[in-house]
């Protein structure tokens, strides 16, 4: 819910590839759905003079488990992370292969760190942006959203045997040493609503945030909770708290816990197309896949 939503390990962190891979909008191989001819039970989108599938690229971070994460093959189905010899997986990568299945294109990951997400669409460096982000009001003066893939909801992260493990609230973490992702809401809107909190300076990836609490170095994070739920399976000793959504929890928007794929302001177009996509699914689906995301992430294994 990287103001947007988060995240969770990895085994590799996520690097910023060559943005000379990356084609602009409007390219030859850029995803277009103006183009989209109906063949068979889905869209095809093809190349009108080559009669070849164009292509979706799609960015995000390859290092926030459950939600994408890079691995060295392609077991569970994972997919090429473009100009590496790794590959990427994940609930994001489900789900795009879902998309480009169902619209009849190829698709490309590419890798970027979180703050080159939005620009790499905003510059048509991509196509869009499947990575856990939350539809927030800031982002959308920047982006286009479609509509929602994932409804997180926020969690808490302690260690067991912590003074907070029993909590019940967020008034009972008053004082905590807490950190958590840079950009996120997690940092920015519910770590402020700690009661005397020490906020520690933010981490630059999921992971980061997940070792600095085995470290010791804080008391409790704030994610959410497919992050959350992934970290207890690499983490045993963690504990997660849920405080049910009330009075008594973190108070957040439904922007902030809907979570979106991003796309270039204008691309009408393929935001209806994607939608259409994702119009067929159900809360219910978005849960089943995340199930399996978090059953297959490489730590569970």
């Amino acid at each position: 819910m990287k103001k947007n939503v988060k995240k969770v390990m990895s085994l590799a962190a996520a690097g910023i590839l060559a943005a000379g891979v990356l084609t602009g909008c409007g390219s030859a191989n850029t995803a277009d759905t103006s183009k989209t001819e109906a063949a068979g039970d889905g869209a095809k989108a093809q190349d009108g003079a080559s009669g070849e599938k164009k292509t979706l690229k799609v960015a995000m971070e390859c290092a926030y488990a459950p939600y994408n994460w890079t691995q060295p093959d392609d077991s569970n189905g994972a997919v090429p992370i473009a100009d590496s010899n790794e590959y990427a997986y994940g609930y994001d990568v489900m789900m795009a292969k879902k998309i480009c299945e169902e619209l009849g294109y190829n698709l490309e990951i590419v890798r970027l760190d979180w703050d080159s997400l939005i620009p790499a669409v905003t510059t048509g460096q991509v196509d869009c942006v499947i990575a856990g982000q939350s539809i927030t009001q800031d982002r959308l003066q920047a982006v286009d959203f479609t509509e929602p893939y994932y409804y997180a909801t926020i969690v808490t992260l302690v260690k067991k045997g912590s003074k907070y493990e029993n909590a019940k609230s967020v008034a009972d973490l008053a004082g905590a040493t807490c950190t958590s992702q840079q950009s996120t809401i997690w940092y920015n809107t519910c770590l402020p609503q700690i009661k005397d909190a020490n906020i520690l300076a933010a981490t630059a990836s999921a992971p980061d945030m997940l070792m600095s609490l085995n470290a010791d170095k804080c008391d409790l994070v704030v994610t959410d909770q497919p992050t959350g739920k992934g970290a207890l399976i690499a983490y045993p000793n963690f504990r997660l708290l849920e405080f049910g959504g009330g009075e008594n929890d973190f108070q957040v928007t439904d922007e902030d816990i809907n979570i979106g794929i991003s796309l270039k302001k204008g691309n009408t177009e393929l935001k209806e197309a994607i939608d259409g996509v994702l119009s067929k699914m159900t809360k219910d689906d978005f849960s089943r896949m995340m199930d399996e995301a978090i059953s297959a992430q490489p730590l569970a294994n």
